[in-house]
C-alpha cells in the first residue's frame, strides 16, 4: 500500500499537512512541487496565498499571511498573523445536536461502588489530604513508612496517595476567586477512588483550616490530625500510622462489581500536541467518547484556551441556551483572567507544539476540540465542579496538563485519556492515565510509554473507527483493573498543581 504524502482536512483548505518529511523538489500532486523542505506534520501551501490572505485548515482561517506565500512553500508560525477570536456574545446554541452515535461493543465494566453515591471508582486508594503545603514533609515521610509497613497487610488496597499542594497559607483566603482552589481541594478529597474514607493532615496555623475544608460531621479526631497538637515528630508518625491503619482496614473490604457504563466518568486531555493530533489521536478519542456516551457513560473534556477559537462549534452542540450561556460565561471569565495577566489565548502554544507543525492557538484549538466527538454537550462546569448530569460535559479548566488533571480529578474523573503528539510522561497517582500518540514515530520512540498508537490513521493503515474502538476497549480494561496502563506500571505521577486565580499574599 502506498502511504499518502499529505493530508488535507477539508475541500476548502489551501494548505495540507506532510505525513512524513517532504523534500524540496518532490512532486506532491500533479500540479504541485514542494519549493522547500517540509518537515513532518508541517503545512505546505496548495495555492498562491496573497499578503493578508487566509491560511485555511479545518475549513476555517487559522491565520492570515504576513507576506505573499507561493504555492509549494512551507508555512510556519512566523508567516501568519493570528485571527481574531470568535465573539462569544453572538453564538447560537443547539443547532447541531447529534444523537445517532455509534453503539459501544460492551455496556458494563468492573468498578468500585462509591459509598458517597455518584460515579464509581476505578481504583481502591487511601487518599491522605493536606490543608497546607507545610504538612507535606511530615506526610511524605509517614507515607513511605505506611507503604513499607502497612500496605502489604491490606492486599485489596492499591496504593496510599498524598494530596499535597501549594495552597493553604500565604494566600488571600477570602478573595472571591479563592473559591476555585478551595473547591478543587475539597472535591478531590471525596474522589470515588478514595472509597469514602476521609483523612486530613493540618498544621494548625494555616488559613485554610479543617473547618473550611470539612463539614462539621467530617471534622472529627477520627479524620483529622493537627500536627501542632502532636508532641514531637515521633508522635506525629504514630498518629498518622494509627489513623491510616484504621482507614486501610475499611478500604480492604472494597471489591469490584459489575457496573453499568453510567457509573463511569472518563476525562479527556491533550498535551504536547502536534499537527497530527487533530487528524489521528484526538478524533480517535472523540470516537471512543461517542461510544462511551452512547453507552451511558459521562465523558469530560476541558482546556479553555484550546477550544476558544472553535467555541462557536461547541455552542452549536449545547443542548439548550442555558448550557450555552454557561459556556459563554466561562469563556468570558477566562478571557478576563488572561487579560489581567497581560496576555491572551495565544500564550498557550509551546515550542514543542510549533516544532510539531502547529502554527498558533487557532490551529491547535481546531485540532483539540475534535477529541470531544460529536455528542451533545449536556453540561458546562467551572474548574473543579462535580457534574450533575451524565453525558458529554465541558469542564472549563486551564490547558496546563498538570493543572487540568487535578481539576478533572476534583470533578470525579475515574480515568483520563491523554493524547500527545511530541510526547510527555505525565501521569496521576489518583487515577490511571492512558496515553494515545498521534504518530507512528512517537510510538517507536516511546514504545513502553504510549498505550495506544493512532498514527496508522495518518498512514492509511487503520481507520478512525478502528483506533477509536481499540481505545474504547483499552478504557474499559484499564478502568476495570484488568490491565495496567504504562503510567501506572512505571508510577509516573506528577505533582498536583491546584489552579489558584486568587492573590497570593
Amino acid at each position: 500500500m502506498t502511504k499518502p504524502l499529505y493530508i488535507k482536512m477539508r475541500d476548502s483548505d489551501n494548505v495540507a499537512v506532510a505525513v512524513a518529511e517532504i523534500k524540496a523538489g518532490t512532486q506532491v500532486m500533479d500540479d504541485l512541487v514542494a519549493l522547500d523542505d517540509i518537515p513532518q506534520a508541517h503545512k505546505i501551501a496548495l495555492v498562491d496565498i496573497p499578503a493578508g490572505g487566509k491560511v485555511e485548515r479545518y475549513g476555517i482561517p487559522i491565520g492570515y499571511a504576513i507576506e505573499a506565500i507561493a504555492k509549494g512553500r512551507w508555512i510556519n508560525e512566523h508567516m501568519m498573523d493570528m485571527p481574531t477570536p470568535p465573539d462569544v456574545d453572538d453564538m447560537v446554541f443547539g443547532t447541531n445536536i447529534v444523537t445517532d452515535l455509534p453503539s459501544p461493543p460492551v455496556s458494563t465494566w468492573e468498578g468500585y461502588r462509591n459509598p458517597n453515591g455518584g460515579y464509581a471508582g476505578t481504583r481502591n486508594i487511601l487518599g491522605i489530604n493536606t490543608t497546607v503545603q507545610c504538612a507535606t514533609g511530615v506526610l511524605n515521610v509517614a507515607i513511605a513508612k505506611m507503604k513499607a509497613e502497612l500496605l502489604p497487610k491490606y492486599p485489596n488496597v492499591d496504593d496510599i496517595v498524598a494530596i499535597n499542594h501549594g495552597y493553604g497559607c500565604g494566600v488571600a483566603i477570602n478573595a472571591p476567586e479563592a473559591k476555585v482552589p478551595i473547591r478543587i481541594l475539597k472535591n478531590i478529597s471525596k474522589h470515588p477512588n478514595f472509597g469514602g474514607q476521609m483523612m486530613l493532615v493540618a498544621l494548625g496555623c494555616e488559613k485554610f483550616t479543617p473547618e473550611m475544608f470539612l463539614t462539621p460531621e467530617e471534622n472529627t479526631p477520627e479524620n483529622v490530625i493537627v500536627l501542632h497538637n502532636c508532641k514531637g515528630f515521633q508522635a506525629m508518625m504514630d498518629a498518622l500510622m494509627e489513623m491510616a491503619e484504621r482507614k486501610l482496614k475499611i478500604l480492604n473490604e472494597r471489591r469490584r462489581e459489575t457496573l453499568p457504563l453510567s457509573d463511569l466518568l472518563v476525562g479527556l486531555q491533550c498535551g504536547g500536541s502536534d499537527a497530527f493530533s487533530g487528524i489521528t489521536a484526538n478524533p480517535a478519542a472523540g470516537y471512543a467518547a461517542d461510544l462511551l456516551v452512547k453507552g451511558g457513560a459521562t465523558v469530560m473534556f476541558s482546556e479553555v484556551t484550546e477550544v476558544r477559537d472553535g467555541v462557536y462549534l461547541l455552542g452549536e452542540r449545547c443542548i439548550d441556551a442555558e448550557v450555552g450561556k454557561r459556556l459563554a460565561d466561562e469563556m468570558r471569565w477566562y478571557d478576563n483572567y488572561l487579560a489581567l495577566g497581560g496576555v491572551d489565548r495565544g500564550a498557550n502554544t509551546t515550542p514543542g507544539n510549533k516544532k510539531g507543525g502547529l502554527a498558533n492557538i487557532a490551529e491547535k484549538a481546531m485540532g483539540s476540540i475534535v477529541k470531544s466527538g460529536t455528542a451533545p454537550i449536556i453540561e458546562v462546569l467551572s474548574p473543579g465542579e462535580v457534574p450533575t448530569k451524565k453525558g458529554l460535559i465541558f469542564a472549563a479548566t486551564p490547558a496546563s496538563d498538570i493543572v487540568c488533571g487535578p481539576c478533572q480529578l476534583a470533578s470525579g474523573m475515574g480515568l483520563e485519556v491523554f493524547m500527545t503528539g511530541v510526547g510527555t510522561p505525565y501521569g496521576l497517582a489518583v487515577a490511571p492515565v492512558i496515553k494515545v500518540c498521534s504518530r507512528n514515530e512517537m510510538k517507536e520512540q516511546w514504545p513502553d510509554l504510549i498505550d495506544i498508537n493512532a498514527g496508522p490513521i495518518a498512514t492509511g493503515e487503520a481507520t478512525l473507527p478502528e483506533i477509536g474502538t481499540l481505545l474504547f476497549h483499552e478504557i474499559i480494561e484499564v478502568a476495570s483493573g484488568r490491565k495496567e496502563c504504562y503510567t501506572d506500571q512505571h508510577k509516573l505521577f506528577n505533582d498536583l498543581c491546584i489552579f489558584n486565580p486568587a492573590p497570593i499574599t
